[in-house]
């Protein structure tokens, strides 16, 4: 896999493919990137369990955090990763030894470790890196240009909404 660019297929069959997701480095400070992607990704209907040694035992958003992946009380999709490029490598790790493996490695933006991507795709297991899902699934259902955001287009015209509250577009096409 090249991981200087993933094809729109790919990363959609990933976002539509998985359902359960461990979001390591989870913070229970709703200013930080990792809260805001947590929030997107259960408003969107995915399963997130908070993975977080210092803070095992409290909840995000309703989700009790758990101090590592093998803590898990189910089996996962995927494994989001909001830590730096060398614990990466130890959490790729981890994912590894479980049984059942997840089927994706999701690395965050500014994360990048192509020994850890080559070792969990050496088990099988697809991995996207430097990449942001929340970022991904708003720029594939349409939810950021719908926005007037990268599309070339400003206008004073606010989008009609289906029904009351924020719309919220879908990735399945």
């Amino acid at each position: 896999m090249n991981h200087d660019s993933y094809p729109d297929e790919y990363i959609r069959a990933i976002l539509t493919g998985v359902r359960k997701i461990a979001l390591v480095g989870a913070s229970t400070n709703p200013a930080r990137p990792s809260w805001i992607v947590m929030k997107y990704l259960v408003d969107r209907g995915y399963d997130v369990f908070p993975v977080n040694p210092g803070q095992a035992g409290k909840e995000i958003l309703g989700q009790r955090v758990y101090g590592h992946l093998a803590d898990l009380p189910e089996r996962i999709d995927m494994v989001d990763i909001f830590r730096n490029a060398e614990a990466a490598g130890r959490v790729v790790d981890e994912a590894i030894a479980l049984s059942p493996r997840p089927r994706v490695i999701w690395m965050q933006l500014s994360v990048r470790n192509d020994e850890a991507a080559m070792q969990a795709e050496a088990a099988g297991i697809k991995v996207v890196m430097n990449r942001c899902p929340k970022i991904e699934y708003g720029r594939l259902s349409g939810e950021i240009g719908w926005q007037g955001v990268n599309s070339r287009i400003i206008s004073a015209k606010k989008p009609a909404l289906a029904g009351r509250g924020f719309q919220k577009l879908s990735i399945d096409r």
